[in-house]
């Protein structure tokens, strides 16, 4: 069962995303889908919820995500461009209004990069192109805690983006 911290925003997303009839995709990597899961366990998602992916490597983003949107030159994972691009590609990819990235490292170790585990950036591509984002920093090295914690960071930017 999803905690409430993760359903009680996506609830709220889910009356602002349909009163407008406006759509999102979800491109997510160390919340593992629980951005998703928490925006489809809210009833008549289909409304609202165009599709998501779930990526966990480089390559794999390049993969699902090619030909959307270039790729941008010497951008890394788990970084802000990268949510950036996370967002903005999911959007096209699945034809949405709006597109929200989460790219970090949950734990119990850091990346290849140098971030610690707990390290999470969270981004939302408004309809206009405009971009939001929130660095997500946690200190901790628990896994399931720091993904649930990328998640509800990442619903209550949107939330805030829809605001």
């Amino acid at each position: 069962m999803l905690p409430p911290a993760l359903t009680e925003p996506a609830a709220a997303i889910a009356d602002r995303l349909k009163a407008r009839g406006e759509t999102i995709a979800v491109v997510e990597s160390s919340a593992g889908g629980l951005i998703s899961a928490a925006l489809l366990a809210v009833p008549g998602a289909s409304a609202y919820y165009r599709g998501g992916i779930v990526i966990y490597t480089l390559d794999g983003a390049k993969e699902q995500l090619a030909g959307v949107a270039p790729w941008p030159a010497g951008v890394r994972s788990a970084s802000e461009p990268f949510a950036r691009w996370l967002a903005s590609s999911g959007a096209a990819k699945l034809a949405a209004d709006w597109g929200f990235g989460e790219t970090g490292a949950a734990g119990p170790s850091g990346n290849p990069y140098g971030d610690p585990a707990g390290h999470a950036w969270v981004a939302v591509c408004r309809p206009d192109g405009e971009t939001q984002t929130q660095h997500v920093l946690t200190g901790s090295d628990d896994r399931p805690a720091n993904m649930e914690s990328f998640a509800a960071a990442g619903l209550a930017l949107l939330l805030d983006a829809l605001s």
